[in-house]
């Protein structure tokens, strides 16, 4: 069967959240004819294994550390039964869910042609999709959009990686761990970690330096290290991997070969889940880049300017796939932004994100937010003898009623 060919003003691969916004401005609000592409569930990263499953899992960590903390007020709280963690995951799917009908039915409100498929690029005004059935259809685009996002990562050169997990896999996940291995210091590990251990399980959290969240200041670096030490997370600094095996005298189990600080010679751990947070990568494997002249980087990521213009006039690039500032908020700005440049009119010519003095949270226990420079770098960018530094630290009077050792930090900078 020859493949079906449609033409449209503008055609939009990927349906996270940077592609749905610009989708629906260009389309809802500018009148262009538009279809959005996406070969997994509506909303992306951050909607189906990101933000919105990880905030409802942040909550249930953060209910656990209340109840915990309770007595100190004088609240006498005894649990009839564990943590259930699998009804608990249940009905966070059933939520996830209900967010994708949203999304489909917003796409459908603003008059967007929704295709559930895999598209590639076959040159720069036009693409394939292949449907759930194998049918095929060929759309000719005035403009492409490019928001296909990325996934984690997994080591390629450790044996046995692959009996990990990602973040993605941790939302599959029908019980919680006894023992679990988080490796990674960015802020996916170091949230995860957070959760597993709130909600029961012996957490471990391995990384190759001395402390985590390296991109953000030091004092935060400091900070979390410390109270993550306090809380009884255990941290294993200068660390590697060099294997990972099934315990075939203990199904479910497995084996971990690895060095770190105290065991430079090499330790192993019995654990039931190992979750690699080591990083991201664009979604671009089977793109088609190079069909249309699309330029890359070093790491995959597809370049693209302030105004999401890539090396190829009509084909624009945002979002994670392009991995200049991987946040939900930021995609879904620069993607409405994109969308009134396109086809606002002349008023919008220079519409583009300001990708400058970005705020970012972790979802750490407890939360960590920053915006603007760390320190390090605004003494490289102006000179220390041109900066002032206001910092300080102290306990909040939540914790007035607790013992010294279950006080946690707050600090400000």
């Amino acid at each position: 069967m020859a493949p079906i060919s449609k033409e449209c003003d503008f055609l939009v691969i990927g349906g996270g959240s940077g592609g749905l916004a610009c989708a629906r401005r260009a389309s809802g609000q500018w009148g262009a004819k538009t279809i959005a592409v996406e070969s997994n569930r509506l909303g992306g990263t951050c909607v189906n294994v990101g933000c919105v499953p990880k905030k409802v899992t942040w909550n249930a960590a953060a209910i656990a550390e209340t109840l915990h903390e309770a007595a100190a007020y004088g609240f006498q709280v005894k649990e009839t039964a564990p943590f259930d963690f699998k009804t608990f995951k249940h009905k966070r799917d059933d939520y996830i869910k209900r967010l994708n009908g949203i999304y489909e039915r917003n796409l459908k409100n603003d008059k967007v042609e929704y295709l559930h498929g895999r598209a590639h690029l076959l040159d720069k005004n036009s693409a394939e999709v292949v449907m759930d059935d194998g049918s095929k259809e060929i759309i000719r685009a005035k403009k492409i959009l490019l928001a296909t996002g990325g996934h984690a990562n997994i080591p390629q050169h450790i044996p046995g990686a692959e009996l990990g997990i990602t973040s993605d896999g941790f939302f599959d996940l029908e019980t919680l761990p006894k023992r679990v291995a988080l490796v990674g210091a960015g802020y996916i590990a170091v949230e995860m970690a957070g959760m597993f251990h709130h909600l029961g399980s012996e957490t471990h959290l391995f990384i190759r330096h001395d402390t985590f969240l390296r991109a953000f200041d030091p004092m935060i670096q400091e900070t979390i290290v410390a109270e993550y030490e306090r809380q009884g997370i255990h941290i294993h600094r200068n660390s590697s991997q060099s294997k990972l095996e099934k315990d075939p005298s203990n199904p479910g189990w497995m084996k971990l070969h690895y060095t770190d600080k105290t065991a430079p010679d090499g330790a192993t751990m019995d654990l039931d889940c190992l979750l690699w947070a080591i990083g991201r990568v664009p979604e671009v494997e089977d793109l088609g880049l190079d069909k249309a002249g699309v330029k890359q980087n070093e790491r995959g990521h597809i370049i693209a300017d302030d105004y999401q213009n890539t090396s190829v006039e009509n084909i624009y690039a945002l979002g994670d796939v392009c991995g200049k500032v991987e946040l939900t908020p930021v995609a879904i700005a620069a993607g409405r932004a994109l969308g009134n440049r396109l086809f606002g009119g002349p008023e919008f010519k220079n519409a583009k994100l300001d990708y400058t003095n970005i705020p970012s949270v972790v979802f750490a226990h407890p939360e960590v937010g920053s915006i603007g420079l760390t320190e390090p770098e605004a003494v490289e960018k102006y000179g220390k003898e041109n900066i002032k530094v206001y910092k300080t630290n102290f306990t909040a009077m939540y914790y007035a009623m607790m013992e010294p050792k279950e006080k946690a930090p707050t600090s400000y900078k």
